[in-house]
């Protein structure tokens, strides 16, 4: 809801990250709940005046799921969504995790470590799950790689 106020459109430029580990068969995806629904999705946010859109990702990724790792330069994928009245497009990038904190910024929100090919299952919004299930497909045999 907008209350009549016009967004700026940088707010509907985003970015976001899908942080992924090692699993015992196939990747396995870092999953975290969203702020106001409690719905599991990924890390992400407005890009960051000053930062890339990885670098933003990244940014995005330590303070809502409390991790750090290498983040691919170009996204894996893109998807939209309406808030604000107006249509988010958010540019989705790998993260390679090699930290996982126990204390971060935003530890109130819960977070999931889920095998790839489950995680279009298990998240709440129609255009992610899609991303999901392309990218659980490219992957399969690529360890996380696309």
């Amino acid at each position: 809801m907008t209350h009549g106020r016009p967004r700026p459109a940088w707010l509907f430029v985003q970015s976001g990250v899908v942080p992924v580990r090692p699993g015992r068969d196939h990747p396995e995806v870092l999953l975290i709940t969203s702020r106001k629904r409690r719905r599991w999705t990924i890390p992400k946010g407005v890009v960051e005046a000053g930062l890339t859109p990885a670098a933003s990702a990244a940014k995005e990724a330590w303070e809502e799921a409390g991790v750090r790792g290498e983040v691919d330069p170009e996204p894996v994928g893109r998807y939209a969504y309406t808030k604000w009245g107006g249509t988010c497009r958010v540019a989705v990038f790998r993260m390679a995790v090699r930290e996982v904190a126990d204390r971060w910024p935003e530890a109130w929100r819960d977070r999931q470590w889920v095998p790839l090919e489950d995680a279009a299952g298990i998240v709440g919004h129609d255009g992610l799950r899609r991303l999901l299930r392309e990218l659980s497909v490219r992957w399969a045999d690529g360890g996380g790689r696309g």
